[in-house]
C-alpha cells in the first residue's frame, strides 16, 4: 500500500468532515435548537464548530500538498501521529458521549477509527 494515497484518502477524508460539519445548521436544525441557549453558550458551539471545520480544512491541504514532507520528515511525522491522534481521541469521545447505540453511531465510530489509520499507517510504510 502506498502511503502517499493514504494521505490523498486522508485529505479526502477530512474534506468530506469539512462539509458535513457546514451542514450543521441544517442537519440539526441549528436555528430552532441553539436558540434553547445562551447567547454565549450558543456562539460557543457555533465558533468551535466552525474552527473545527477549519482544522479539517487544514489537515486536508497539509495532506494533499505536502505528502513529501509529511512523509519524510520528522516534523511531518509528528503531525501525521498527531492527526491520527486527533482521529482516535474523537472515536474515544464518540464512545463516551454518544454511548454507540444506534447503527449510525457505530458508523461514525468506524469512521474515526478509519480516519486515524489513514495517518498512523504511513508511519509504518
Amino acid at each position: 500500500m502506498n502511503a502517499e494515497y493514504l494521505l490523498i484518502a486522508g485529505g479526502l477524508f477530512n474534506v468530506a468532515f469539512a462539509l458535513f460539519h457546514l451542514l450543521f445548521w441544517k442537519l440539526f436544525r441549528w436555528h430552532e435548537e441553539l436558540a434553547k441557549l445562551s447567547g454565549l453558550n450558543r456562539a460557543i458551539v457555533q465558533v468551535l464548530n466552525l474552527c473545527l471545520t477549519f482544522v479539517f480544512v487544514i489537515f486536508a491541504y497539509v495532506s494533499f500538498a505536502h505528502a513529501g514532507e509529511l512523509l519524510g520528515t520528522a516534523l511531518g511525522r509528528s503531525l501525521l501521529l498527531l492527526i491520527g491522534t486527533f482521529w482516535y481521541l474523537r472515536a474515544i469521545e464518540h464512545v463516551w458521549l454518544f454511548r454507540v447505540r444506534n447503527r449510525a453511531s457505530h458508523v461514525f465510530l468506524v469512521l474515526f477509527l478509519i480516519g486515524g489509520s489513514l495517518y498512523v499507517i504511513p508511519l509504518f510504510l
